[in-house]
């Protein structure tokens, strides 16, 4: 089995800049939201969808960042 459909963006949730990864393995679908730097995942979801396994991976995500303190320079 190999991974199609991929497609990966950029975006911001809770103040955070992430990458959003989708993609299909045989018939479902994967997200992964991970923090830019360093690349940590931070959710992952699945789903006979793009949009139920992004929806999954960003809730998560959302719920996640959004307990997490960013620290002001």
């Amino acid at each position: 089995m190999r991974a199609e459909e991929f497609s990966e963006r950029r975006d911001r949730i809770e103040g955070w800049d992430v990458k959003v990864t989708l993609y299909r393995i045989d018939q479902r679908y994967h997200c992964r939201v991970d923090n830019v730097s360093p690349g940590a995942t931070v959710s992952r979801g699945d789903g006979k969808t793009r949009e139920e396994a992004e929806k999954t991976a960003v809730d998560k995500a959302k719920e996640r960042l959004g307990k997490t303190k960013t620290r002001q320079n």
